[in-house]
């Protein structure tokens, strides 16, 4: 199973871009996090929806500055308003926001593999199933994917989704085996830490995929690789098409 943006989609040009634009807007243009900023929130593993991502960025800010969150009343829909004007755009019809111009950090011919090896896939994401959609079936052509979105399930790290995702492909004729959840933030990996919790009688494996972003420097990588696998990664790697079959075999 996979998560989809950071590991499917590079967000840091969209999502990322919008939550500094929010953020940025909400404190009156004194505040526009950096992705540092935004790695360090994500880092704490609790932040994976960026709505409240955002929020949270907004309320520190002001704290900083004496105030406390009693006084600011933020009007959490108006943050999500704003957010989601930057990320979808202004036509709610045609998108034209920040969310067509995501690179694929995939390729269609990457889940035929799987398929052909007999490897049951699905997705689950804190996105909402429009953006997860926008990507899986009009970006990479993907026939009706399974998907357990933010409208299903809790947020991560609570893994009733992940459990969710598991019973549908389970359903589609693939037997109780190993559980292999594929995301790039702490969020992620705690989630399958939560699940094997939960349930011990199958295998459960955390795979870190690095963002994008993070890869700028081999120290970059390596600190955020090092975070991913404190979380619980077994392994981390820099591209999702690099578990292919033969790798999942390996880790089993």
């Amino acid at each position: 199973m996979f998560d989809i943006d950071g590991v499917i989609r590079d967000v840091s040009g969209s999502y990322r871009r919008a939550i500094a634009d929010t953020v940025e807007h909400f404190t009156a243009q004194a505040y526009r996090p950096t992705p540092s900023d935004i790695d360090k929130l994500k880092s704490e593993g609790l932040w994976n929806n960026d709505w409240e991502a955002s929020q949270e960025l907004i309320y520190r800010h002001f704290e900083s500055q004496g105030q406390t969150r009693e006084q600011l009343q933020l009007e959490y829909q108006a943050i999500v308003a704003f957010f989601q004007s930057r990320y979808r755009g202004t036509d709610p019809e045609n998108w034209n926001g920040y969310i067509c111009n995501e690179p694929l950090l995939v390729t269609p011919s990457y889940f035929e593999e799987l398929t052909q090896a007999g490897i049951g896939w699905g997705f689950f994401s804190g996105a909402t199933r429009a953006s997860a959609n926008y990507v899986l079936i009009k970006r990479l052509g993907l026939q009706s994917p399974i998907l357990i979105a933010m409208e299903d399930a809790p947020g991560k790290p609570d893994p009733t989704g992940l459990f969710a995702t598991i019973n549908i492909i389970e359903n589609s004729n693939h037997p109780k085996s190993t559980v292999f959840y594929v995301g790039d933030t702490v969020a992620d990996m705690y989630t399958v830490q939560k699940a094997r919790d939960l349930d011990n009688s199958r295998t459960w494996v955390g795979v870190g995929v690095i963002p994008p972003h993070i890869q700028v420097t081999a120290n970059q990588r390596d600190i955020y690789a090092e975070k991913l696998i404190q979380a619980g990664a077994k392994v981390v790697f820099n591209n999702v098409q690099e578990l292919n079959s033969h790798n999942i075999l390996a880790l089993i």
